[in-house]
C-alpha cells in the first residue's frame, strides 16, 4: 500500500486491513484521537512509541509526547501534525 492509497481507504467507514500503528493512524485522521490511542498504546516497541509521541503532540501533551520521543528514538518533532503524520505513515509503510 502507498501513502496515497491509505489516504484513499480515509473515506471508508472500515479502517483498511494494515498493522496497529497504520490502524491507528487510520482512526486519527479520521479524527477519533482516543481509538488511535487505545490501538497504539498497545504497541510495545519504538514504532509504537513514535506514533504514541505524535498522538500526544497532538493531544498538546507535549511532555508526554517528548517521553515517547525518546522512547521511539526519534526527534522531538516541531513541523506541522499532518507532516509528521505522513511522515510517520510513509515509513510503517516501508
Amino acid at each position: 500500500m502507498t501513502l496515497a492509497e491509505f489516504k484513499a481507504t480515509l473515506s471508508s467507514t472500515t479502517a483498511p486491513a494494515v498493522p496497529p500503528l497504520l490502524v491507528a493512524l487510520w482512526h486519527d485522521a479520521r479524527g477519533d484521537w482516543e481509538a488511535a490511542h487505545r490501538v497504539a498504546q498497545d504497541v510495545d516497541d519504538r514504532d509504537g512509541a513514535w506514533v504514541h509521541a505524535y498522538l500526544h503532540r497532538k493531544e498538546g501533551d507535549l511532555g508526554n509526547a517528548g517521553y515517547w520521543y525518546g522512547q521511539a528514538h526519534q526527534p522531538v518533532a516541531a513541523d506541522a501534525l499532518d507532516a509528521e503524520c505522513e511522515r510517520i505513515v510513509s515509513a510503517l509503510l516501508r
